[in-house]
């Protein structure tokens, strides 16, 4: 069968008409360019050029075959261009877990990055609750996490890529919601919706640290889930919420988000299995985290 080489080589006779033009464009001396083309014939059992002692012309055959080998060289050159950019993650796909509050943060500008520096790797976003995002990082169902601190994981890699401020979430007609800056001490005794340790450890971690430092253990009405359950809960006083201050970005009715007194700040980190091969991860990670050190972090 013709190889890739001969396609070549006879796409330059068909251009110039020529041997001795052929051959020199290919880098070649004219008989290995003429056995060449003869092969060619040979292989394909038809007369692609007619010989004459001035000039070559294309027969009929030639004519169809060349048009249709420019597309196969054109297809071939552009599959191994793709394999190499495949291999060096420049195409592909790339997979990014969040949780909701990430969503208001720090999601938008990873994806613009994504999109912008890697037009070839296409993204899938998924909003995942913060204590699957590990597990489904560790399985290879994401290649990203954005996240809380999760707690150690062998093989769980984490970068800080945005620090945020907690505030309180109250019902809009509260007593303490017409203060400019809520102080620690209200806290005390004040019943709150906060989220379950297993679900956001660190951000539970958080809030309980805060209130040990003010001398008080928060008092907790409701547990749940969904910070937007939070919020929804607060506005219908059942209690005060704790969130991070991206919450408030939501503008839902019936609450007031309030400044917290010397408010404790709390990390997203972005996370990926070690051991995941996916080549568009790794060069991400190389144009997020240069050698040099990390990036700084967001607020």
């Amino acid at each position: 069968m013709p190889d890739i080489r001969q396609l070549r080589y006879f796409i330059a006779l068909a251009e110039t008409l020529h041997f001795g033009r052929a051959a020199e464009r290919l880098n070649l001396t004219q008989p290995p360019l003429s056995r060449q083309i003869m092969a060619l014939e040979k292989d394909l059992g038809v007369r692609l050029v007619d010989r004459h002692s001035r000039h070559v012309r294309l027969t009929q055959a030639g004519l169809r075959f060349v048009a249709e080998a420019r597309e196969i060289v054109t297809l071939f050159d552009r599959a191994c261009r793709n394999a190499r950019r495949a291999a060096s993650g420049e195409i592909g796909e790339l997979s990014l877990g969040f949780m909701m509050h990430a969503a208001q943060t720090i999601v938008p500008k990873l994806a613009r990055r994504v999109m912008t520096d890697l037009p070839g790797v296409e993204l899938r976003l998924r909003e995942v609750m913060p204590n699957i995002l590990v597990s489904d990082l560790m399985a290879g169902q994401l290649d990203l996490g954005v996240m809380f601190p999760p707690p150690p994981v062998r093989g769980l890699e984490v970068r800080p890529v945005y620090r945020e401020r907690l505030c309180v979430v109250l019902q809009a007609g509260h007593e303490l919601a017409a203060r400019s800056l809520i102080c620690r001490d209200d806290l005390v005794n004040l019943p709150l919706i906060l989220t379950p340790a297993e679900t956001a450890p660190a951000l539970r971690n958080v809030i309980e640290e805060y209130c040990h430092a003010g001398g008080f253990r928060p008092t907790i009405r409701v547990e749940t889930q969904l910070q937007t359950t939070i919020v929804s809960l607060a506005a219908e006083g059942i209690g005060a919420g704790l969130v991070p201050v991206s919450v408030s970005r939501l503008a839902p009715s019936g609450v007031q988000f309030c400044e917290l007194e010397e408010a404790p700040t709390i990390d997203h980190v972005l996370a990926w299995c070690a051991a995941n091969m996916n080549p568009s991860l790794k060069l991400f990670l190389a144009m997020t985290f240069p050698e040099s050190g990390d990036p700084a972090i967001h607020r």
